[in-house]
């Protein structure tokens, strides 16, 4: 075997553990959620805002990989609940702009509580190296989703 086929399995092994320990910590993450949590695309739009500042339902929904459309019941159902303020565009009166309110960043942050606080338990499991790693791999994971 050459260096090229083995540089290919080596990529297609990681692939192939990538994607499994991927699906499977986001399996128990949505697990470790109470009952009665938001629900994932309110997480999103939620986090989305709050990494992001304010932005319109369109600019959200690119970012996320969704269809506008798929969400106008997430984001009129949000700002019923005060989580979420919507003004018109200052740049284009047929749209709006969505901003997090105090209230939204306090219901993420208790919505990512439950899970947090179970990720840091399993990670008392691993020594001060591998947590190290992790952190570097779910900063390169989140660059790879990116692209």
């Amino acid at each position: 075997m050459n260096g090229d086929d083995t540089t290919k399995e080596l990529r297609e092994n990681v692939v192939t553990d990538l994607r499994r320990g991927t699906l499977r910590l986001a399996r128990r993450l949505r697990a470790e959620r109470p009952a009665g949590a938001l629900s994932a695309n309110k997480v999103l739009v939620l986090a989305y805002l709050n990494r992001a500042g304010q932005s319109t339902p369109g600019a959200i929904a690119d970012a996320e990989r969704q269809r506008p459309q798929s969400l106008t019941r997430v984001f009129t159902e949000l700002e019923r609940e005060g989580l979420i303020t919507r003004s018109p565009s200052t740049e284009d009166r047929r749209a709006s702009v969505l901003e997090l309110t105090p209230a939204g960043r306090g219901a993420l942050s208790a919505d990512m509580a439950d899970r947090d606080a179970w990720l840091a338990g399993a990670l008392e499991e691993l020594s001060e190296t591998e947590v190290e790693l992790l952190g570097i791999a779910g900063r390169l994971m989140d660059r790879v989703a990116r692209s």
